[in-house]
């Protein structure tokens, strides 16, 4: 068997943020030479989230609001966590609801998606360098 390992990295401007990482994963793909097997894809960063879904902007503002409703950002003093001096107590609560990492099934050297399925980075306190790891195992 074999195994490949990569780390993506983002540094993205915004506090929040969708990234469709479909096509960096493909090319992990690729580069791993490897046929059948499995390709496992998480955010490094516990304010981060890596999940599969449709590339839809629509349904990214939807996201985006519902994520809002769930874990405002404001008032900040609401989460205990911020009294360390932090501001992104939301920040882990949007990244525990979205998913740490996603497992897609390799099969003839291809992602093996259903209908629509894309993978995205989701970034919930950004404005820093973080990485997403690639590891894929097979043949």
């Amino acid at each position: 068997m074999k195994s490949y390992r990569k780390e993506l990295w983002f540094n993205v401007p915004t506090r929040r943020a969708f990234i469709n990482i479909t096509s960096q994963v493909e090319q992990c793909l690729k580069e791993s030479g490897i046929k059948e097997g499995l390709c496992l894809v998480n955010a490094m960063h516990i304010t981060a989230s890596v999940f599969i879904n449709d590339d839809e902007s629509g349904l990214h503002e939807d996201y985006e609001k519902w994520l809002e409703k769930l874990a405002p950002h404001e008032p900040i003093s609401q989460y205990r966590h911020n009294r360390t001096g932090e501001d992104n107590g939301d920040a882990h609560l949007k990244r525990q609801i979205m998913g740490r990492e996603v497992v897609v099934a390799v099969t003839e050297g291809r992602l093996d998606f259903g209908p629509w399925e894309q993978i995205f980075y989701g970034e919930f306190d950004g404005r820093r360098k973080k990485r997403v790891l690639v590891k894929i195992i097979g043949e």
